[in-house]
């Protein structure tokens, strides 16, 4: 590894070559009544004129960003205006997508720019008047090496492995220059394979100068992240899919480039890019335990996604095979196709609690079970229409740089693919509180609907003993007498899905539920009171498709078999189960096989989707009185990892209460 780098990286000098923020053009862009087609294209072109090149100690993936975020390219009355008569969802710019990289890279930016239009034009030529800039300060600098690949690309098709990565490096670096955000990688091993296999093949690298490279190219996702758009720090969608079925050929992929870039990530114990692994059944137990090797480091990664489980899935829902099989993930965990999709797969999220705390009312009313269970499925059925009903006439600022990797295509026509998804929030809330209730109204009869409200309504004050039986005797998600709680988390899910099967959205896509609860998981929260499984009001729900907080987990295999019960491909929008463990099992090679053996358990039960956070409950207290001491303590939150010290404490507070387990 290139210490010198990785020191000035990580300790964020990178940082003091930034400029002065450039001056909003906006104002004028509503003067001159340009399209906006013509604003973000005139923005980019702004931008990369003012970007300085530098070159940090012998790197060799090159671009650094100098510029901080861009202005934005309307007026606040103007925005005003568009969200009157638009959907508008999250900042208005194209997100958490996956462009097909290598439509650039086999063409080379000269020969593309042939049939763009005048905006993606002048984009183009912007960006090569900064890497020619690169040029000269490479040559100016006696790097002779980067000016030799500069030379090269992106105005050409790459050929060898360092002109790939470092093609791959200044498109990625100019999505996020325009504008776009949560840009995320793809299927990393498979596309960037050939020209490492090309290179090895003729001689022109060994393998320890691949991995060197490698490394490097590892560090450019760390050098502007702090500049990416988030809910919080570390939370940018760099994320990176490895193995997985190839179209072409039907194998498995678990090829050199994927074993590099799961020991780079190792190495390196940083944040991004953020791995992810694709697996079925079949994949040996030493892939688990490669992927496990990456978990004791503590990053919170490789996620695992269940071929088996996804292809499928995807397919009953109108993919093309080998579109299915080419599935990568998109920031977080849904499950999207590379370059053929313009999927919002984050467009909404349902609360599972409040469909139960909005039916309880008539709890008192309801003779049967079932009778009470049908009105928490109206309120599940309301909560997606009106989810579905909101998004209506949805607009994005156009993104001429972005459509380039689409072949040129723009956003506004729509892509193969335009499918909507929805989190489901709350599930191990909701599926406790249902069961709570038929085991302790309907079938044992130890309280009467309206005893169960009173306390309810009371946040439990005065009714210690029913609030003890509630959070700590009912049946829970994941433990040994999980039974009656599974039956509702199938039945659960089962109604999500339904509520939106065939459904189409108004650019001719689908509708998908997903097991996945962002940062919904605090916020949906809030917005009730306690529930009848002993939460009480304040508590969060656990994070994502995952146990209960204070459910009493005495054996991982209990959870895994919990949270495989239901037809996981009816809620495919993704969304993992997440599994917390200290940090000390992983001292041991025999507990080592045991976590790779739970994960190859789980996928061989049908699950869809795995991640693992291997922590300690001491450094996470500890680093909250004395953050200087943990700068880089690294944690998962929902579907990505971030500086522990970096979140807000209502995040560092969660974590803290997630349970661990041991194997």
């Amino acid at each position: 590894m290139n210490q010198p780098l990785y020191d000035f990286i990580t300790a964020h000098r990178q940082r003091e070559f930034r400029i002065d923020a450039l001056p909003s053009q906006a104002e004028r862009y509503k003067a001159e009544g340009l399209c906006p087609r013509a604003r973000m294209s005139d923005r980019f072109c702004r931008v990369m004129d003012a970007e300085v090149p530098h070159l940090l100690p012998g790197q060799k993936i090159v671009f650094l960003r100098t510029v901080p975020r861009p202005y934005d390219c309307f007026t606040e009355d103007e925005w005003n205006a568009i969200r009157s008569h638009h959907f508008i969802h999250e900042q208005g710019y194209v997100s958490n997508v996956c462009p097909d990289h290598t439509y650039l890279m086999k063409r080379g930016l000269l020969a593309v720019r042939e049939s763009a239009d005048e905006y993606a034009k002048a984009d183009i030529d912007a960006l090569l008047r900064l890497v020619g800039r690169y040029r000269d300060e490479a040559i100016r600098t006696g790097r002779d090496d980067v000016a030799e690949v500069l030379e090269k690309v992106p105005e050409k098709p790459a050929e060898t492995f360092r002109e790939a990565l470092q093609f791959f490096r200044i498109i990625h670096y100019s999505l996020w220059l325009e504008g776009n955000y949560h840009n995320t990688v793809g299927r990393f091993d498979r596309y960037m394979m050939p020209y490492l296999e090309a290179d090895l093949a003729a001689g022109r690298l060994t393998e320890d100068e691949a991995y060197e490279l490698l490394l490097d190219f590892f560090l450019s996702f760390n050098i502007d992240s702090d500049m990416y758009t988030g809910i919080q720090q570390g939370d940018n969608g760099q994320s990176m899919m490895l193995g997985g079925t190839d179209p072409d050929t039907g194998t498995e992929i678990y090829n050199k480039l994927t074993e590099m870039c799961l020991r780079a990530s190792g190495e390196l114990k940083l944040i991004d890019p953020k791995i992810n692994l694709r697996v079925t059944k079949n994949t040996p137990l030493w892939v688990y335990e490669e992927g496990t090797k990456l978990t004791k480091v503590g990053l919170g990664f490789p996620q695992y996604s269940n071929d088996d489980t996804v292809i499928p899935a995807l397919m009953k829902l109108g993919y093309d095979k080998a579109d299915a099989e080419n599935y990568t993930v998109a920031a977080c965990w849904e499950f999207i196709i590379p370059g053929v999709g313009m999927e919002i797969a984050n467009i909404g999220a349902m609360s599972y609690p409040l469909a139960v705390d909005r039916a309880l009312p008539t709890l008192p009313e309801c003779g049967t079970f079932e009778e009470f269970r049908a009105n928490v499925a109206a309120e599940i059925t309301a909560q997606c229409e009106a989810i579905m009903a909101g998004v209506k006439n949805i607009w994005f600022v156009p993104s001429p740089f972005m459509e380039l990797l689409y072949g040129g295509k723009t956003f506004t026509e729509g892509m193969k693919y335009n499918n909507f998804g929805i989190h489901g929030t709350g599930v191990s809330c909701a599926a406790d509180s249902l069961a709570a209730i038929r085991k302790y109204v309907y079938d044992e009869k130890k309280l009467t609907a309206d005893e169960l409200l009173a306390a309810v309504g009371a946040d439990f004050a005065g009714y210690d003993e029913m609030l003890h039986m509630l959070r700590s005797e009912s049946p829970k998600l994941g433990t040994e007498d999980s039974a009656p709680a599974d039956e509702q988390l199938v039945w659960l899910t089962e109604t999500f899905s339904g509520a939106l099967a065939g459904k189409t959205n108004e650019r001719g896509g689908i509708w998908r539920a997903g097991t996945g609860s962002a940062m919904f998981y605090l916020w949906h929260a809030d917005e009730i009171g306690a529930s009848p499984d002993g939460r009480r009001k304040g508590e969060p729900f656990a994070a994502n498709y995952s146990a209960s907080l204070f459910a009493k987990i005495d054996n991982p295999l209990n959870i895994v078999k919990s949270f495989t019960a239901p037809d996981l491909g009816k809620v495919i929008n993704g969304g993992p189960l997440t599994l917390e463990f200290d940090s000390k099992i992983f001292s041991g090679e025999e507990n080592m096989t045991k976590v790779a053996s739970l994960v190859k358990y789980f996928i061989g039960r049908g699950g869809h989707q795995l991640q693992l956070n291997a922590v300690s409950r001491e450094a996470l207290l500890d680093a909250q009185a004395h953050p200087e001491k943990y700068e880089r303590l690294i944690v998962r939150i929902w579907g990505w990892s971030a500086y522990f010290v970096e979140l807000d404490k209502g995040f560092q507070d969660h974590v803290i209460r997630r349970q661990e387990y041991s194997v």
